[in-house]
């Protein structure tokens, strides 16, 4: 767990509210600029740059300025990073389980074999 701590920590935090959600859903599809992004949601443009400094900082997104246009791209190799967490948190689950299934059958098997009076 100690591999992901801060960093996780910090993209979920990201993608904890719903509007950034949007917004990483969106630039999946390529390159956006913020007002395209913004677009769609009844905010002010000021609110809506507080959201992509907030995916900015977690790393999830990276912007560039060209004149007065700020494009944004998504990161994703810090999609990833996610990913590798939701995979170790499987393979930990599908154990867990693994192991509960075969006591069960054991104790199963165990009933089965003693008398009954």
């Amino acid at each position: 767990m100690e591999k992901y701590s801060q960093s996780l920590d910090d993209v979920l935090k990201a993608l904890a509210d719903p509007t950034r959600r949007a917004v990483i859903q969106r630039l999946g599809r390529g390159p956006a600029s913020v007002g395209e992004l913004a677009g769609p949601f009844p905010i002010t443009l000021p609110s809506f740059m507080k959201h992509v400094r907030a995916l900015e900082s977690s790393g999830l997104i990276r912007t560039t300025k060209s004149g007065r246009v700020r494009m944004c791209v998504l990161d994703r190799e810090r999609l990833a990073l996610i990913d590798g967490w939701l995979a170790d948190q499987r393979q930990l689950w599908e154990s867990r389980t693994d192991r509960l299934e075969a006591l069960v059958i054991r104790h199963h098997v165990s009933e089965r074999k003693e008398p009954r009076e």
